[in-house]
């Protein structure tokens, strides 16, 4: 089963007292990248959530965002850091004496520096277990995202497939025909040219020529990769570098292909080909 390196999820999670939302968005990245922001409350929970998502993707730079807004006050409770909020105090005076400065101190500014002012550990741990219960349903959601638009990447790598291996089919139902053609071709220059000509050494120069023409062996290749393709659809573990690979070879071998071609159908049969490969590499590129 495939699975897409894009992905977004989201949950929300409401109490008396506040409201978690929980975002992760994914884009595609050659290793597993993973950035989490996180409000004060639960930053503690960071490398619960990293070795979380560790566990179940493998690619992929991966957003994760937890968003902490307080909407009551009623089953809060805060305790003050008293010895911290004194020295901060007598800091504060002392500048305003040596500035000569006649300001008073803000007590709300003060309650604002790091230390002052914490939650009770009770209303933390709280915090903490709805934050991971509301990442655990934005989880879920991403990963059903990421299976979703994985089996739409799936099917249309499937049906690319297969058109891929009518194109090989169709060149080597005209390769007898093209080797026919240009053997035609080359006699009728030689009557034309009114030349005299050892029919022995014209049969050993046309077999050198269709050798050099016979891509018997791109097609054989070309074949193997899309059966190869297929079983990589079907397996369960990540398989985003394997098709990527997969693609190159695709790719080099209908250059080859290309470069072997001696008529236009054949030609233009080629050109189709890469066609269809860089649309399926465009696909594979979002592959976990």
């Amino acid at each position: 089963m495939l699975r897409s390196m894009t992905a977004f999820g989201r949950s929300s999670l409401k109490t008396n007292a506040y409201e978690l939302v929980c975002e992760l968005r994914a884009v595609n990245h050659r290793y597993l990248d993973i950035s989490i922001r996180l409000p004060e409350p639960v930053r503690v929970m960071e490398p619960s959530i990293r070795e979380r998502l560790a566990g179940v993707v493998h690619r992929g730079k991966i957003d994760v965002s937890i968003k902490h807004t307080q909407t009551s006050s009623e089953q809060q409770s805060f305790v003050i850091n008293e010895s911290l909020l004194e020295k901060l105090t007598a800091a504060a005076s002392k500048v305003s004496s040596l500035s000569g400065g006649g300001g008073t101190v803000d007590p709300l500014r003060m309650l604002q520096w790091p230390g002052v002012m914490d939650v009770l550990d009770d209303s933390e741990q709280t915090i903490a277990s709805d934050s991971m219960d509301c990442f655990e349903q934005a989880l879920q959601d991403f990963l059903s995202t990421r299976e979703r638009e994985g089996e739409q990447i799936s099917q249309l790598l499937s049906s690319k497939t297969e058109q891929l291996k009518d194109l090989v089919s169709e060149i080597r139902r005209l390769r007898p025909i093209v080797v026919e053609r240009q053997t035609e071709r080359w006699r009728a220059k030689f009557d034309q040219l009114s030349l005299g000509h050892d029919e022995t050494r014209m049969e050993q120069e046309l077999v050198y020529a269709a050798q050099r023409l016979d891509v018997d062996e791109e097609l054989d290749r070309l074949d193997a990769h899309c059966t190869e393709l297929h079983k990589a659809l079907q397996r369960r573990d990540p398989v985003g570098r394997r098709l990527d690979f997969l693609m190159q070879e695709f790719n080099r071998e209908a250059n080859t292909l290309g470069a072997k071609s001696a008529d236009s159908d054949t030609t233009n049969s080629t050109v189709d080909m890469k066609v269809l490969i860089e649309q399926m590499r465009e696909q594979v590129q979002n592959v976990e």
